[in-house]
């Protein structure tokens, strides 16, 4: 059950960050949910290293919200590498 839900989630978190770096047309519902999952982990690293998230077993909107930031810094690096620049 936990696999569906990090499913939902990630494809969640994948689309409301595709939706900030203005990527929403050129991405399909697979590719929000491996932005969301990978951001999710980024994420959970930044958080770390300033004090901010949760544990991975724990479901929280801190976790979210650096989900959201890690799904964020995933896409404008694919941003740089694609285009030579971030939107």
């Amino acid at each position: 059950m936990a696999w569906i839900i990090a499913i939902i989630v990630g494809g969640i978190i994948g689309w409301l960050a595709s939706l900030v770096m203005n990527r929403d047309a050129s991405m399909g519902i697979f590719w929000n949910i491996v932005v969301g999952i990978v951001g999710s982990f980024i994420g959970r690293f930044i958080g770390s290293l300033i004090g901010v998230g949760s544990t991975l077993t724990e479901f929280s909107i801190p976790g979210l919200l650096m989900s959201l930031v890690g799904a964020i810094v995933l896409l404008g690096i694919a941003n740089l590498i694609q285009r030579g620049r971030v939107r």
